[in-house]
């Protein structure tokens, strides 16, 4: 046994330590098939791992991981993970599964070579070890190389215990595991959004709707994206930033959007008169003023900063990991930032809610403007 250390001062390592890093990577380079439980991941650390399956030439790889289905899993790292199982699918290299009978706590790494037993590292390190960044770099951790056959095929045996049926499975057929929402932070340090408490929005939520409405977002499917006729999804609504430029120096900001509303909705009784102001509570805790434009009021935005609505709705999306923001569409040649039905059926929402609550608040100005409580939600067609 060889103990491996973290690389914090003032415990910085020295030149006969080895940190657990520069182990798992040097076994990574060593290993045709890798077997690892671990209780928690981050969604840097699966990125990592996967990298590392791909330049080690890793033939066999199989991640289980333990505690997310009863504590509930980020979901940034739920939909990197779901992404990756695909691809090692695909490849007819391994799995990602999630332990369901209890909360698994282990940290274990096996790895083998020729199918025979190379070594396993056993201490307090989850994935998150293998890929450094804030939340962990001060966090300390101490495990143990193993390179004896026997106690490497002890901890074989029982990742394969693990993996059985009866307690885990492949992460895509998961149903009811709880999601952790992601802190949307494409809102950070926009001067005229504000939050609230969950408990305030919680109120919001319970009022009676004076008045309501869905919208569906207009979104094309992924084989579509390329698709510029007179009537693609790039005219209006969430994609509009890959519509002609205004300007021929610069792109459209990829967070523009146009919130638009049929005749249906816009002649409901009780809908915004047009430019006239009102507060918008989002389900997520943000709060600013929008207003109704255009012909027949029927754009939705937020006053003072039109992209505010695309940094609520595409953050979100972000910060989930379904899409990455782009920083300038005209460049996006392949339309990957593009939003499709594919990536809003990975999220789960496919449309907005707008509720009238009944309920008022006063502006900067004294003014006496009504709420609405505007929510992503999921719907039926």
């Amino acid at each position: 046994m060889k103990l491996l250390y973290s690389n914090i001062l003032p415990l910085a390592a020295d030149d006969t330590q080895k940190t657990i890093i520069d182990c798992f990577n040097e076994q990574m380079r060593l290993a045709d098939t890798v077997e690892i439980a671990v209780g928690y991941t981050s969604n840097a650390s699966l990125t990592e791992l996967a990298d590392l399956v791909e330049s080690c030439g890793i033939r066999k790889i199989c991640l289980t991981i333990g505690m997310y289905y009863i504590e509930g899993m980020p979901e940034g790292a739920y939909h990197t993970a779901l992404k990756i199982n695909q691809k090692w699918q695909d490849l007819g290299i391994g799995e990602i599964r999630i332990v369901k009978a209890f909360k698994y706590h282990g940290k274990l790494f096996c790895f083998y070579k020729d199918g025979k037993p190379l070594s396993a590292i056993i201490g307090s390190a989850n994935l998150g070890a293998i890929k450094l960044e804030a939340s962990n770099r001060r966090q300390y951790e101490i495990s143990a190389l193993t390179t004896e056959e026997n106690e490497i095929e002890e901890i074989h045996n029982h990742i394969e215990q693990l993996n059985q049926e009866n307690v885990s499975e492949n992460i895509s057929g998961i149903q009811g595991m709880p999601l952790v929402r992601e802190v949307n932070t494409a809102l950070n340090g926009i001067e005229l959004v504000t939050s609230v408490p969950q408990s305030n929005v919680a109120f919001y939520e319970r009022c009676k709707a004076y008045v309501s409405f869905f919208l569906k977002l207009k979104v094309p499917k992924a084989e579509e994206r390329h698709i510029d006729d007179g009537k693609h999804y790039t005219k209006s609504n969430i994609n509009v930033c890959y519509a002609a430029p205004r300007s021929k120096r610069k792109a459209r900001d990829w967070y523009e959007t146009q919130l638009t509303v049929g005749a249906d909705v816009y002649h409901m009784e009780g809908y915004p008169q047009k430019n006239c102001p009102f507060f918008v509570v989002t389900d997520d805790g943000y709060w600013f003023k929008a207003h109704t434009t255009s012909d027949n009021n029927k754009q939705f935005s937020a006053v003072g900063d039109e992209l505010i609505m695309g940094r609520w709705l595409k953050g979100r999306l972000a910060a989930a990991g379904i899409v990455k923001p782009v920083n300038n569409t005209a460049n996006d040649t392949d339309r990957e930032g593009m939003i499709t039905e594919e990536m809003l059926k990975e999220y789960g929402c496919d449309r907005l809610e707008f509720k009238k609550t009944g309920q008022t608040a006063l502006d900067e100005e004294g003014n006496e403007l009504d709420v609405w409580l505007l929510s992503f939600t999921a719907g039926e067609d």
